[in-house]
């Protein structure tokens, strides 16, 4: 069998087991301008991380930060908010750490 056939049969599979159908932003046109702007190299580059699930450590330290935040406005007990403020204070340098390494990485 041939790998075309055999990845049509994947996604024929696939289909029928309703694995694309609660897909983000299902049924809107793809806008692909900013993909085909990026030079192909970078494209190859972000095309690798991305499926292999890889996230930056500063992306990773910023979606933590978001929860904490939400979490800390969202909270009614006060030591629990403590708990959390130092949580939130901890990523922030954390970040703030990455993004200096990562600054004196480019120089």
């Amino acid at each position: 069998m041939s790998l075309e056939k055999l990845l049509d049969e994947q996604i024929k599979n696939a289909i029928a087991e309703g694995k694309f159908d609660n897909l983000k932003g299902a049924g809107k046109p793809l806008n692909l301008d900013d993909y085909f702007a990026t030079p192909e190299d970078i494209r190859v580059g972000y095309t690798l991380l991305k499926n292999n699930d890889f996230v930056p450590e500063e992306i990773e330290l910023l979606k933590e930060i978001g929860i904490l935040r939400e979490k800390i406005k969202n909270c009614t007990i006060e030591d629990e908010k403590k708990v959390l403020n130092k949580k939130l204070n901890e990523r922030n340098l954390a970040l703030t750490l990455v993004l200096e390494r990562n600054k004196r990485k480019k120089r």
